[in-house]
C-alpha cells in the first residue's frame, strides 16, 4: 500500500492520508469545501461548496497523475439532503463526461466537518 499526502493539498482535518493506493485502485479521502490557503474557511451555499470540494479533489488527483476520468466510484455527503440534492448534482455532473458518470452513493447526514453543507470522496482506477 502506498499512503499519500499532496504538497499543496487540501489540509486534514483530522488524522488521515489524501489518499491510499493498493492493487491499483486509489481511495481518496472526503474532501471538504475550504481551500489549501484558507482552512476551515467555507463559501456561501452548496454550489459554490460543491465547486470548492470538486476543486479540492481535482487537486488529490492531478497530485496522483489522475484524473476524474480515472474515477470508478464516489460517495457524496449531503448535511440538507432535500434542500441540496438537484443543485449538488448540476455542479457535480458538469466535471465528469456525459458517458463517463461514476457510479455514485448520495447520503444525507447530520454534520460534516467545519459545519460544511457537502463532502465527496471517489475510488479510482489506475490505469494499467
Amino acid at each position: 500500500m502506498q499512503f499519500h499526502m499532496i504538497t499543496g493539498g487540501p489540509r486534514p482535518v483530522a488524522p488521515f492520508s489524501h489518499a491510499v493506493e493498493t492493487a491499483g485502485f486509489v481511495f481518496v479521502t472526503g474532501q471538504m469545501p475550504d481551500t489549501p490557503e484558507a482552512p476551515g474557511v467555507l463559501p456561501e451555499g452548496i454550489e459554490a461548496q460543491t465547486h470548492a470540494v470538486m476543486k479540492n479533489l481535482r487537486l488529490v488527483l492531478a497530485g496522483l497523475d489522475l484524473g476524474f476520468e480515472h474515477v470508478v466510484m464516489s460517495r457524496v455527503y449531503l448535511e440538507c439532503f432535500k434542500r441540496d440534492y438537484k443543485i449538488l448534482n448540476g455542479v457535480y455532473r458538469s466535471y465528469f463526461a456525459p458517458d463517463r458518470l461514476p457510479a455514485r452513493t448520495c447520503v444525507g447526514v447530520q454534520g460534516l466537518a467545519y459545519d460544511a453543507l457537502v463532502e465527496i470522496d471517489l475510488i479510482c482506477r489506475r490505469p494499467a
